[in-house]
């Protein structure tokens, strides 16, 4: 007992870099106190006491903010991150040495009893922030779920799934995200955002949008990623992206901004039109070529 509680704290001072002593984990750490409680409602399960097991809980759940089922099954130095949120069902299995952040949900998809309705995670598995694991299926050792993945299908050892629904990125692939995209979220220099025509609504000019999208095209293949970088585009525990190295993104910022330059030019040109004594009604709405021509004339 005292070698797993042990191991319990190391592995904390070894993955969380805010632990500065192990005073500070036996005593602030929620994770660690949900695992101890578990493990006393685990036995109180497997001994028959069911009623018993599942009190026990229900107090571990009230106190740390995590919900575990009596009757999953936690392996050794398992680390709950944070813990808040935490839900593990009762045919969950958690193997060795995994990470689980907070919000996560090892849930199941069935309501009928006796069935494995809850995931099994291998060994050294890491579970993002938020991530939903629902189904009795098994999650590989060493594999990486992405913060806010809803993984409902089997993860290959190794491989990383991440988005909604998640997908499987394999361990030779990782870093290459951009080219497991669904072909309908990619932009490029020829397409037009939702499928409209901007000369047809507004009077726009498709052509800066191009180039911009080209230019963006351009400086993603001319600048080479480093290994660190193209595993912080495959995973990331906080769904946080240091590097800011998506192109959709990008692009999408470059849009917005766009767009609010183009708001303050019409709005300028419109106070000048004013000034000159014409009355523009509806300043605040874009105006297309046809009407500032008449009320430039």
């Amino acid at each position: 007992m005292f070698t797993r509680i042990k191991e319990d704290i190391n592995c904390i001072l070894a993955r969380d870099p805010a632990a500065r002593s192990r005073l500070e984990i036996v005593t602030c750490y929620p994770g660690l106190h949900a695992i101890w409680v578990h493990r006393i409602a685990n036995r109180l399960w497997t001994g028959g006491w069911h009623w018993l097991g599942r009190f026990i809980s229900h107090l571990g759940r009230m106190l740390t903010g995590v919900e575990i089922h009596p009757g999953a099954t936690i392996g050794r130095r398992v680390f709950i991150d944070h813990g808040h949120g935490v839900v593990i069902g009762e045919t969950a299995e958690v193997g060795n040495d995994c990470t689980i952040y907070q919000g996560v949900t090892l849930g199941g998809t069935r309501l009928y009893k006796g069935e494995k309705r809850h995931p099994t995670l291998g060994q050294g598995v890491v579970v993002g922030a938020g991530a939903q694991v629902l189904g009795g299926f098994t999650v590989g050792d060493g594999a990486r779920i992405g913060s806010n993945a809803v993984v409902v299908k089997p993860v290959p050892a190794g491989a990383t799934a991440v988005g909604n629904p998640a997908r499987i990125i394999l361990p030779a692939e990782q870093g290459q995200t951009t080219q497991h995209r669904p072909p309908s979220t990619l932009l490029t220099a020829t397409d037009t955002p939702l499928g409209c025509d901007p000369c047809a609504e507004g009077g726009l000019d498709a052509k800066p949008l191009q180039d911009m999208l080209a230019a963006q095209s351009v400086r993603q293949s001319a600048s080479p990623k480093s290994d660190s970088d193209m595993s912080s585009d495959a995973f990331s525990a906080y769904a946080v992206n240091a590097a800011d190295t998506d192109p959709l993104v990008k692009v999408l910022h470059e849009l917005i901004d766009h767009t609010a330059k183009q708001d303050a030019r019409i709005a300028q040109l419109c106070r000048t039109i004013e000034s000159m004594g014409k009355q523009v009604n509806g300043s605040d709405a874009s105006l297309d070529a046809e009407r500032l021509n008449k009320l430039v004339d």
